[in-house]
């Protein structure tokens, strides 16, 4: 906290007993408007950490505590602390960075129809394991087993929280004190370091690694088979690529010396899409499922475009393996999570219509003509009227979430310059406003990148911008 003080130099044992009486602070509080929806004790606790800052800052005989707050100064402090306090950790922001799978900022939006139903199953109670048609128990699988079902050809599936979880379930629950084969290349690490040899341990599973880095051959794999494995393992690079002198065996090849050894595959694809038209040359879904694996597992969140889920498609056998597992229960999907993923895949049933409902989908097919007349319009609504430049700037943004690795896709930002500010400090602002506004700056321009921005957000970032101090 910093309040203003004179240079009046008093010795700091007449300071500490002039400090406010809570009682004097509260009597002031209650008086003011700005107040009046707080209760005493919740004032009394903040005013008792402001006046303890205020003591502790005039025992460390900090230059700018020589003197001792009002209590109007402390009833100021009060108030804006616990204005403060009121704000939520969790909030939207716009994106401006241009990156539309943006791990820190929630990778995928939710399609509005999408979170009705969440609102909607958030503030009543809900079938989530109630069967309607037998008026008992139920599953909350069932909600999106069938869609699941329907719309990859799968057999059976199951989802949990994330798809970390996913590979972990099927390791502990098919594979534990037995041999998994993996290629060294494969054996990626994701955000927050989280490794697939490290998964294995966890899971009770005992890693047999087969090949070199760049190059492994179906002969590896099948030199590797024992009687003690119990499956192979095949992990898309989907945030990296090796490339140059490079072999890797493909899934169909994997596949079909598992089933002559009877020793199921198990895939993590990773970052999952259903069209090829937004995989660019990434393995589909669909492509996965067609290849004969006894498990496919990817992401909710990313190409997809759905809520964090952990999606788990397989033989029925293998999932009702699963499904009985203690860790399925410890790594279930949460309600709000699961009616998000039902929402998002039954607009996955109208293929000819997802991509305009889908936001992840319709960001990723937008034409940079059309993200350049949204850049000018909001240019219009701001150019001449504040002292700040701005120019129309050509971008090129990543696809971001771990998906897509060197996918890089043409965009258009709105640059901003000041002739009094720098770019690090307009950015602060904007990353400060009361609806954040995520940019970033290149070559010392402030950059609002416009593929993830819609018209909605445009008043918002013109207020911002308008209450920029120069």
């Amino acid at each position: 906290m910093t309040i203003n003080t004179s240079d009046i130099r008093t010795p700091t044992s007449e300071l500490l007993r002039s400090l406010p009486q809570i009682d004097t602070v509260l009597r002031a509080a209650r008086d003011n408007p700005a107040l009046s929806d707080y209760s005493d004790e919740r004032i009394t606790v903040v005013a008792r950490a402001v006046i303890d800052d205020v003591r502790k800052a005039i025992l460390e005989e900090r230059a700018d505590t020589r003197s001792v707050p009002t209590v109007d100064n402390v009833v100021t402090e009060i108030i804006r602390c616990l204005a403060e306090m009121s704000v939520h950790s969790l909030r939207p922001v716009i994106n401006g960075t241009g990156i539309i799978l943006h791990t820190n900022l929630g990778r995928a939006p939710m399609a509005e129809s999408v979170a009705d139903h969440v609102r909607a199953v958030a503030m009543e109670y809900s079938t989530l394991e109630y069967d309607l048609t037998a008026g008992g128990r139920g599953s909350r699988h069932s909600h999106v087993e069938q869609l699941l079902c329907d719309l990859t050809g799968a057999e059976s599936c199951m989802v949990v929280n994330n798809n970390a979880a996913a590979v972990m379930l099927a390791l502990a629950a098919l594979c534990h004190g037995r041999e998994v084969i993996v290629s060294r290349g494969e054996q990626v690490e994701v955000g927050g370091s989280f490794r697939i040899p490290d998964v294995m341990v966890q899971s009770g599973a005992i890693l047999r690694e087969v090949g070199s880095t760049n190059k492994t051959k179906i002969r590896d794999y099948k030199r590797a088979i024992s009687p003690n494995a119990a499956a192979l393992l095949k992990v898309h690079t989907s945030n990296y690529r090796v490339v140059g002198f490079t072999e890797e065996v493909t899934l169909p090849q994997l596949v079909e010396l598992g089933k002559s050894h009877d020793v199921p595959t198990i895939y993590d694809l990773g970052s999952g899409a259903f069209d090829s038209k937004f995989s660019f040359g990434e393995p589909t879904i669909l492509q996965a499922v067609a290849s004969g694996a006894d498990v496919v597992c990817f992401s909710g969140d990313k190409l997809l475009g759905g809520s964090q889920a952990g999606i788990i498609l397989g033989t029925t056998a293998v999932i009702a393996a699963m499904k009985s597992h203690p860790l399925a229960r410890a790594n279930r999907i949460d309600k709000l999570s699961l009616a998000a993923l039902e929402a998002t895949l039954r607009l996955y049933m109208d293929s000819e219509k997802s991509v305009g409902r889908i936001p992840t989908l319709s960001m990723l097919a937008e034409s940079v003509d059309i993200i350049k007349q949204r850049a000018q319009s909001l240019l219009a609504m701001v150019d001449g009227s504040m002292k700040l430049n701005f120019t129309i700037v050509e971008t090129q943004v990543e696809v971001g979430g771990g998906s897509l690795p060197g996918v890089v896709l043409p965009s258009i930002a709105l640059g901003i310059t000041s002739d009094v500010l720098s770019s690090n400090q307009i950015e602060r602002h904007m990353r400060g406003w009361k609806i954040p506004i995520i940019g970033r700056i290149s070559q010392d321009t402030y950059l609002i990148d416009m593929r993830c921005v819609q018209e909605r957000h445009f008043d918002e970032i013109v207020r911002a911008l308008g209450e920029i101090s120069l």
